[in-house]
């Protein structure tokens, strides 16, 4: 039932600010189209904390970026003129595709102090659209459908899952749910795709006759059905087809390492436009950017 078990690694972003990166993993770089999971915080912010607390400025290519917060607030800047908070509960997925470069930052927080928790996740495109144009989308009421069933509530995020369609626009076949559940409540698990995972946020879960705490995220066999909440806890359930082997480089994801390298080559040279309103910094590309941890995305 459960393929494999894999435990997040602290990482840290700077400025205080730490993850949990769960993929991709040496051993499992992808799950279906997903090919970067991190679990931010959750972190207490004072007011008045540092900007090296904010992600400036940084490109990306080849894929979909999928933030999801549990608590706190992030303003969100890009290239082709986004300017946009994210909430609790909210989607910002972001396409990069041909290329585009965006910042993350943490104005509330600075003001008045944050709770600050989510998930960011990258969607790998499918070949044929690596190379679309970037763009930008905000979802938060009805695009999100929500339910509550057996001590369940569930929010569907992006794809389909549940009976339900999320209105976030995909390019390939995928689901990704966020579920709280209450102690002792059961949850299904989406059938009907290759690959499939379950990330416990917080709690613990009962699944394959096991215990899972916290940070740990469950890969799935076709078999698996079922996980009961063994304490009050929040999962992530994701999933879809695979796309066949990525390649990252940074921020940057590709089936092609020649695309890589220019990615690499454009954003070295300044050759990518900065956000409009957020164009005085950025991150420079590592000397070694294989070993750099990606910025949020």
């Amino acid at each position: 039932m459960i393929e494999m078990i894999i435990e997040q690694r602290r990482r840290s972003l700077g400025g205080g600010l730490d993850v949990g990166r769960v993929l991709p993993f040496a051993k499992r770089r992808m799950v279906g189209p997903f090919v970067f999971f991190d679990h931010m915080g959750p972190l207490d912010v004072a007011a008045g904390a540092d900007r090296s607390l904010d992600v400036r400025p940084h490109p990306h290519i080849g894929l979909s970026t999928v933030t999801y917060l549990f608590s706190g607030e992030i303003v969100h800047r890009d290239s082709v003129g986004s300017h946009q908070p994210i909430r609790a509960g909210e989607v910002n997925w972001m396409t990069a595709g041909s290329g585009i470069t965006h910042s993350e930052r943490f104005e509330k927080a600075r003001a008045v102090g944050d709770h600050l928790h989510g998930i960011q996740a990258w969607v790998a495109l499918p070949e044929a659209d690596e190379e679309t144009d970037p763009s930008f989308s905000h979802h938060a009421g009805t695009d999100l459908p929500q339910w509550d069933e057996g001590g369940v509530h569930g929010q569907l995020i992006a794809g389909s899952a549940y009976g339900l369609t999320a209105g976030v626009r995909t390019h390939s076949p995928l689901f990704y749910a966020h579920l709280d559940m209450a102690a002792g409540a059961t949850a299904e698990i989406p059938t009907g795709h290759a690959e499939r995972a379950v990330y416990v946020a917080t709690g613990a879960i009962e699944l394959d006759g096991r215990r899972h705490e916290a940070g740990r995220m469950l890969v799935l066999g076709s078999d698996a059905s079922r996980m009961t909440a063994a304490e009050p806890s929040t999962v992530m359930v994701l999933g879809g087809e695979p796309l066949g082997e990525r390649f990252l480089y940074w921020n940057f994801v590709s089936s092609s390492k020649d695309r890589l390298a220019q990615a690499a080559a454009d954003w070295k040279a300044g050759r990518m436009k900065l956000p409009d309103a957020d164009d005085e910094e950025f991150i420079p590309l590592p000397d070694d950017p294989f070993l750099k941890p990606p910025a949020m995305s």
